[in-house]
């Protein structure tokens, strides 16, 4: 058995090079490690597995031992690095799990099995990711449970083919002329940012206002996109956007630490109408 993961890397910019998470928990159950995967032709397995490896398999390899991908997307749909990301943000309402064989090319296999789960419409990518990764377990298990032969014979794959790349940095910017629905999924991404007093402001948790159409906002000042007010009896801090109200509810203001949106806007001490973004 061989495990290949990712060299050790600086996790911040002063400390010492970490291991991976996934080299750190085979070398806790005594299992070896490598990172490169050209050991992976002379390590006599009999199938290897590759989850989220990010990086091509060279040929030689391929030919010495057969892989079988766990994907988190219904391919051909999001081939590539951010399946789970790139379906959130387009407002897919369902994804799933994928297990192919691996070729040479970019998740272009043909599959083994393929189950579907629906995206729930407040669901963050990480709370996705942690549901389809505990299904792509219980697939694999599944198939390999009489050996190489319990994965049948794989079939192509069919359908029109997008490609998930990696979501930026500055991808993340929010921009306040989108939709609340539209910031809403970028904030379920994950590091979703805007500028506050030009200094960053991380947007962690928010809710589109579903009956909100920018009136709540216009009620306390008159509103541009990005205009952000204290409303309601029971305080919320409300954003106005293209289309409709962003409710935040949770952010961690630069070098500062996550609190309530709430407590954020009191500590700011901005005024109703302050514009975030500018």
């Amino acid at each position: 058995m061989l495990v290949v993961s990712q060299p050790d890397k600086r996790r911040h910019r002063k400390s010492a090079p970490e291991a991976s998470p996934v080299k750190a928990a085979a070398a806790a159950r005594g299992l070896p490690v490598s990172d490169r995967i050209a050991d992976v032709a002379a390590s006599g397995a009999e199938i290897g597995v590759v989850v989220a490896f990010g990086r091509l398999i060279p040929p030689a390899v391929l030919r010495a031992v057969p892989l079988v991908n766990v994907h988190f997307s219904l391919l051909p749909r999001w081939r590539g690095a951010a399946p789970v990301e790139r379906a959130i943000l387009a407002g897919d309402t369902e994804t799933g799990v994928t297990l192919m064989a691996v070729d040479e090319g970019l998740d272009t296999g043909p599959v083994y099995d393929m189950r579907t789960v629906a995206i729930g419409p407040s669901q963050s990518a990480d709370e996705l990711r942690n549901e389809l990764s505990h299904l792509g377990v219980e697939m694999l298990v599944a198939r390999l449970a009489g050996g190489r032969d319990g994965l049948g014979t794989p079939v192509p794959q069919h359908g029109e083919a997008t490609y998930a790349e990696k979501v930026s940095v500055e991808e993340m910017r929010v921009d306040w002329r989108r939709t609340a629905g539209e910031i809403d999924r970028l904030v379920r991404v994950g590091h979703a940012w805007t500028t506050c007093g030009g200094e960053r402001l991380a947007i962690l948790a928010a809710r589109p206002d579903g009956g909100c159409e920018g009136g709540c906002v216009d009620a306390e000042v008159r509103a541009d996109a990005g205009s952000v007010a204290c409303v309601g009896d029971r305080p919320r801090v409300v954003v106005t956007c293209g289309t409709g109200c962003l409710d935040l509810v949770t952010v961690r203001a630069q070098s500062r630490s996550a609190v309530s949106a709430l407590d954020w806007w009191r500590g700011a001490r901005l005024a109703n109408g302050a514009v975030l973004g500018a």
